[in-house]
């Protein structure tokens, strides 16, 4: 077998500006991801249960089915339910009718349903004396959910979450199957052109690994400022001596 790293090299510029897609991709829908998962984990933790009920069917579809199943519902499903009088206006032909958003909603949709858990485990791990403190020098809940549920839970998610977003980031992958010319697609693509199925795979794989690389030194440096607290170490007692 003869490796052709030319192919490699020529593809570069190709599949790199293809992660853009990807990089896009992951962003956005982790964003909107995570603004859905706080509502959801905080009613996750709701003493009431039919607080709990809509939320826990949510999550439970959403971790239940695979996510190239919920792709495909989505992007061939929804938009049957789209009124035919909206398919003439600019909403659809500048939106509506994109696989990139299709594939933004069900990436929103699923990472949400992992995060909303992972929110609710966070927001569990709170010491109870915490909670006990603020509730002991009349913080009202709200300032109590702004000052020390909300910061406290977000240091404890980090590590979790920055697993789900690696995730995500693999999963993008299957953005693909709708013709959206994201990292594997490009490859796809371009193999389809040349034949260099193993090269291009690897050049691809490769690009996925630094960002991963990334995503998880950016964690890193995020998860030592929020929970720089932690490392705390008090200072040693001096002996006097009389």
């Amino acid at each position: 077998m003869n490796w052709n790293w030319q192919v490699i090299m020529d593809s570069l510029p190709t599949l790199m500006m293809a992660s853009l897609t990807t990089i896009g991709l992951v962003i956005i829908s982790g964003i909107l991801g995570l603004l859905l998962a706080i509502p959801l984990g905080l009613a996750r933790v709701s003493k009431k249960w039919w607080v709990q009920t809509l939320p826990f069917g949510f999550i439970f579809f959403f971790r239940g089915t695979p996510l190239l199943v919920q792709i495909f519902l989505i992007y061939y499903g929804l938009g049957q339910f789209i009124p035919d009088g909206l398919k003439d206006g600019w909403l659809w032909t500048k939106l509506l009718s994109k696989p990139y958003f299709w594939a933004i909603v069900a990436f929103t949709l699923n990472t949400a349903a992992y995060t909303a858990e992972i929110v609710r485990g966070a927001i569990k791990a709170i010491p109870k004396g915490e909670n006990e403190a603020a509730d002991a020098i009349g913080m009202s809940y709200a300032q109590k959910f702004k000052r020390i549920i909300m910061p406290r839970a977000f240091g404890i998610m980090l590590p979790a979450y920055s697993n789900e977003v690696i995730f995500m980031l693999k999963g993008s992958a299957l953005a693909s199957t709708i013709s959206i010319m994201d990292l594997t697609g490009q490859a796809k693509t371009l193999i389809a052109k040349t034949y260099a199925t193993l090269e291009l795979y690897f050049a691809a794989g490769v690009i996925y690994l630094v960002l991963s690389w990334v995503f998880i030194s950016l964690f890193r440096m995020a998860e030592k400022h929020f929970n720089r607290h932690l490392n705390y170490q008090p200072i040693s007692k001096v002996n006097v001596t009389a």
